[in-house]
């Protein structure tokens, strides 16, 4: 079998089981040890038995319902690999958003300064590491209630050459005991109301943490406590970032500007046009 027929194959046997059909190039990139330049420059490429063996397992598992990136052990995030597994959420592709958020107003806000940044709700890292890489003028900490998690995200710092503290706890309750006030703090917290993790597809809800994912009924509910704890922690001139479930963009703002009416509140939305991130700024 040559890489295109493999690839046609599984993009048709995905299709017709309601999967993704682009899994098939991730997974065969991962098989074969390319890149998907070298997997494109290759398509007329005989496979061996082996490769063509795993690779239809891979698909097979997938169909099933397991995620690829589970499988493979990584997902590509700002760049860079990172380790995943079933103890974090699978790091997405909206979330590089809020990194470039983030990165663009610290610029704007605070220039060269030296920052305390916190990452709430470490995961896998995506979102503490690739801050703390992007801008060495970041000391960043990162916290997470699941001790599974952290593990996962010092094994990535590790790998990824990154300084990063890691605290565990429950949101920023760290940071109460060390007295530690922040400049910037950034969230991807579990956002979908619990009606709605009642449908969502069998991938994500039999194998992604669902402490990860669901927020309540309403998915406010860690929105509601970060409004209490943030005034404790955060300096007079600050950033809040937080990414959201699409239609919940102006529900959090309003939360926002209730905790802080002086700031500057700004819902942003993604490039697929759905509001997916909120930005405070404090004077």
């Amino acid at each position: 079998m040559r890489v295109y027929e493999a690839l046609k194959w599984a993009s048709s046997f995905l299709q017709e089981n309601g999967r993704d059909e682009n899994a098939g190039e991730i997974v065969l990139c991962h098989v074969l040890k390319v890149n998907r330049t070298g997997l494109l420059m290759n398509m007329r490429e005989e496979i061996t038995e082996d490769q063509e063996k795993s690779f239809t397992e891979f698909i097979h598992k997938h169909v099933e319902g397991i995620p690829i990136q589970y499988m493979i052990g990584y997902e590509m995030f700002y760049g860079r690999s990172f380790f995943v597994n079933e103890e974090v959420l699978i790091p997405r592709p909206e979330t590089e958003e809020l990194i470039v958020g983030v990165l663009e107003r610290i610029e704007r806000h605070f220039g060269d300064e030296k920052l305390h940044v916190a990452d709430i709700g470490t995961g896998s890292g995506a979102i503490s590491i690739t801050l703390a890489l992007e801008n060495e003028n970041l000391h960043v900490y990162t916290v997470d209630i699941a001790q599974e998690s952290i593990e996962v995200a010092k094994e990535n710092a590790k790998a990824l050459g990154a300084e990063v503290t890691f605290y565990h706890g429950d949101l920023l309750s760290p940071f109460h005991k060390t007295g530690q006030k922040l400049d910037v703090v950034v969230s991807n917290p579990p956002y979908i109301p619990e009606e709605d993790w009642r449908g969502l597809s069998p991938v994500v809800k039999e194998h992604e943490p669902k402490r990860a994912l669901v927020g309540g009924e309403d998915g406010l509910d860690f929105y509601r406590r970060f409004m209490e704890e943030l005034p404790n922690v955060l300096q007079k001139k600050a950033i809040v970032a937080f990414e959201i479930g699409v239609g919940q963009g102006e529900d959090v703002k309003r939360l926002l500007q209730q905790a802080f009416p002086h700031a500057h509140v700004e819902v942003v939305f993604d490039i697929n046009g759905k509001d997916r991130m909120v930005f405070a700024e404090m004077e």
